[in-house]
């Protein structure tokens, strides 16, 4: 458990940590189970964020050249549909310098395009991976390798609650996490919590404002244009909201840098972007498409992609890519619109690979004027 906390609306709520670090904990000491034959209580690992984790280590087994132990899931004071269940992480010593990593009982299968990881593998995204490798190459000798497979009893049960179905990821839960670490949310505490930080950024002087829904908009804000991380803010979900703040506070410019999937849902009015508020991705890119003269046949292969990557393939594919361009000078002018005309937006969409889409009319001033700032 996680002994560190977070006020948010006077309220104390606690960190937990992500099937991502489940996974790398669990790997960790089995590993280390394998290699010395003697039982694991704890395992240390340290996170993306910077943080070390010392997470308890339950239902061992060691045979000869292998163990298995499980690390239960802690959400902390985050309303999770994976909190409490057991992430098991079976590992097997072998002679040959490499690490491989499986999917095993209750973790997902992603069956189509469009997500990070490639149809056929197991839902286990490239950060949870990167730290399963970390931490189990620390404790494997010289010329020593792994094969890892990593389980969740109850993860075929747990995923038909989650979004998994819906996304092409069959038989069970994904494992996640960017930074390791669960930040516990309760919305309203949350947007207040962002609104406090429009206010600050007004009070030392900030007149223009960068915003992105999540650190995906952030690195690529500060790697491709060179913005400062201190005047970036973020956004979450509460796009409408953060616009409207902007207003109160008295802001008149803003950059909004983000990926095609939330900032494709501004063009179509959506200014809440967690998809169990709203979504027709697919359908507003659609629609636009088909203004743009784009045939039946292009229209009806678009409605057969789950994420908004894989309808970026379709549209490069058929040479769409104006579809682009579009959708963001929609977005500023439904942005504009949404805060009746008293804030100038320019909206930038990228990919996953953090490929530029998409640049608005707004947007392209407002890149000058930001950088000659």
């Amino acid at each position: 458990m996680i002994d560190r906390y977070i006020v948010k609306d006077g309220k104390k709520m606690r960190y937990g940590y992500t099937t991502g670090s489940c996974a790398a904990a669990a790997s960790k000491a089995a590993a280390m189970m394998a290699l010395t034959k003697e039982k694991m209580d704890f395992i240390r690992i340290d996170t993306p964020k910077g943080w070390k984790l010392d997470i308890e280590v339950k239902d061992y087994y060691i045979g000869d050249h292998c163990a298995s132990c499980s690390v239960e899931k802690d959400g902390g004071d985050d309303p999770d549909n994976t909190h409490g269940i057991l992430v098991t992480s079976t590992v097997e010593i072998i002679d040959e310098p490499k690490i491989e990593i499986k999917g095993g009982r209750g973790v997902g299968v992603v069956t189509k395009p469009g997500l990070s990881i490639t149809p056929g593998s197991p839902a286990i995204n490239p950060v949870p991976q990167s730290m399963i490798k970390k931490e189990v190459s620390e404790v494997l000798p010289k010329n020593k390798g792994a094969v890892i497979t990593i389980s969740v009893p109850k993860g075929e049960e747990v995923a038909k609650r989650t979004f998994n179905p819906k996304l092409g990821i069959m038989g069970g839960i994904s494992i996640l996490g960017t930074s390791g670490i669960v930040v516990p949310m309760s919305e309203e505490a949350f947007k207040e919590s962002l609104a406090l930080e429009v206010k600050m950024a007004v009070q030392e002087g900030i007149e223009k404002l960068i915003l992105v829904p999540g650190n995906y908009g952030r690195d690529l804000a500060v790697s491709h244009y060179g913005f400062d991380k201190e005047h970036i803010m973020k956004t979450s979900n509460f796009v409408g909201f953060m616009l409207e703040q902007c207003v109160a506070n008295g802001i008149k410019e803003v950059l909004m840098i983000g990926h095609i999937g939330k900032f494709v849902k501004l063009s179509g009015g959506i200014f809440h972007t967690h998809s169990k508020v709203a979504d027709g991705r697919i359908e507003i890119i659609a629609s636009n498409m088909a203004l743009l003269g784009a045939p039946t046949k292009i229209i009806e292969e678009l409605f057969k992609c789950v994420t908004t990557e894989a309808a970026i393939e379709v549209i490069e594919k058929n040479g769409y890519e104006k579809v682009f361009e579009v959708l963001c000078q929609k977005a500023e002018k439904r942005c504009k619109s949404r805060v009746y005309d008293e804030l100038e937006v320019g909206i930038v969409m990228f990919s996953m690979d953090q490929k530029i889409l998409g640049v608005g009319e707004i947007a392209k001033k407002l890149l000058e004027e930001f950088k000659n700032a």
